[in-house]
């Protein structure tokens, strides 16, 4: 069967650029051996929002006092029904992208997609039996994998990654996280609402290294009061797991210390899937693992492409997706416009939430430029102190001269929706002057983006 497109892997970069090819006029077919959504759908995003959203909950009800309300008697949270809502939510969503397979007119092939050659495709299933199929373009979306370091192997049980975290089947009474990226914090944050005695362990200074610093000490605050302990220039150099409990080995600053645990959690980053596909044998450049590509996605060879997680670009669902729809209006002539990699935004759902796009303080600085820069607490914010989420603050770094956003930073409640406005905002390359003047609505947490502007060049008015 010939095609115009074959995509490898169904995740939120495969199944959104078929749909994109697929309107586009292509016939389109996506390869997956497993479940349609990928990791995202069915292993991560998703369903970790999901047991974050029990845990919200949870913790509210704990604390309905705080908004006049007594409930009398024991208050549990049930695990099991717990992960088991989880795994529904990612069932339901994996359901929704067949449905969005077949009204597309996209042809799903079930098994292990291999390029054999330029236009020529394996698709070889559980059993072992196999069948080629040709496409003009072939995009490669396999995804990543949880990474293992030398001395933290996971055997599924004890040393755990994070699709077993999802669905374990009894909620442990301690666990030690290693890295404190948004997999960790999050995972963290779940089983320590659940009553988990939580470690978190941090090879550099601060956790969430890749966010502004403020950011990042606010949140070891809050996730501190919570009772997780947190271990920053530290790292874990070994695990005994012969006996029932984990003894782990932590070297950090003062020394080594010895942590006895139940399980210890894996959250150091991700691997690319890009083994067995048939790329070395084509001459596809790679770089330690991840295909090379140009600015639409384009490899070395032609007619072949890759997005997603499979590339050295941030490993991200909307980055994918942002990718994958890039990468087809480029193959069908469109005017396609390269993503800019400076303006993705980030976002971390822990509680309180972490959402950031553009440079940090340290980072525009060390690039050479003039900054103002504009905090808004939300213990200011009317809408905040109605909610009972006071927590946090909204951080803006403008260009001194011309006001251009260079960033934006923020942690508290919600703020991985009110991102989205600073997001826009830079690509239309707004400056602080139309943010200042933009008239927010009373009350709404997104106020704080309008008073971080004016509280930046000393036109703040609740504060």
């Amino acid at each position: 069967m010939d095609f115009d497109l074959i995509i490898i892997g169904s995740g939120p970069g495969g199944y959104v650029t078929a749909i994109r090819a697929s309107q586009l006029g292509m016939k389109t077919a996506i390869i997956e051996k497993a479940d349609l959504g990928g990791i995202c759908l069915n292993w991560g995003c998703i369903p970790t929002k999901s047991l974050l959203k029990s845990a919200q909950v949870f913790e509210t009800i704990k604390h309905s006092q705080d908004y006049g309300i007594n409930i009398t008697g024991e208050i549990e949270a049930d695990f099991k029904k717990i992960i088991d809502r989880s795994r529904s939510v990612a069932s339901g969503m994996s359901k929704g992208v067949q449905f969005l397979m077949k009204k597309n007119k996209i042809d799903v092939l079930k098994g292990h997609g291999k390029i054999l050659k330029q236009g020529l495709v394996e698709v070889k299933d559980d059993e072992g039996k196999a069948a080629n199929y040709s496409a003009k373009n072939i995009i490669v979306a396999t995804g990543a994998r949880s990474n293992e370091l030398p001395d933290l192997k996971q055997d599924g049980e004890k040393i755990i990654g994070y699709r077993q975290a999802l669905i374990l089947p009894e909620k442990p009474k301690s666990m030690l996280v290693v890295g404190s990226g948004a997999i960790g914090t999050e995972l963290a944050s779940f089983y320590n609402s659940m009553g988990t005695e939580v470690t978190l362990v941090e090879y550099m200074p601060e956790i969430i290294p890749n966010e502004d610093e403020e950011v990042s000490k606010a949140l070891a605050r809050s996730l501190k009061k919570s009772g997780i302990k947190i271990l920053t220039n530290s790292n874990v150099s070994g695990v005994d797991t012969s006996n029932d409990i984990c003894r782990v080995n932590i070297k950090t600053k003062k020394g080594e210390v010895i942590k006895e645990v139940d399980i210890v959690l894996s959250a150091v980053g991700i691997t690319p899937n890009t083994e067995n596909l048939g790329l070395e044998e084509l001459g596809v450049n790679m770089d330690r693992g991840f295909i090379q590509v140009d600015e639409f996605m384009r490899t070395n060879v032609e007619g072949i492409y890759a997005i997603g997680d499979v590339i050295p670009t941030a490993a991200l669902a909307h980055v994918a997706s942002a990718e994958g729809i890039t990468c087809v209006e480029k193959i069908a002539g469109q005017q396609a416009e390269p993503l800019d990699y400076n303006n993705i935004p980030g976002c971390t759902y822990t509680s309180p939430e972490v959402a950031s796009v553009g440079l940090t303080e340290k980072a525009a600085k060390e690039a050479g430029h003039l900054i103002k820069v504009g905090k808004f607490p939300f213990s200011a914010s009317g809408k905040a102190s109605a909610a009972g989420a006071k927590e946090g603050f909204i951080k803006l770094i403008f260009e001194e001269k011309h006001g251009e956003l260079l960033g934006a930073h923020m942690i508290g409640a919600n703020v991985t929706e009110l991102i989205s406005e600073i997001v826009v905002a830079r690509k239309l390359e707004i400056t602080r002057h139309e943010i200042i003047k933009s008239i927010h609505p009373h009350p709404t947490m997104s106020e704080a983006i309008m008073e971080a502007a004016a509280a930046a060049y000393g036109e703040v008015i609740h504060l």
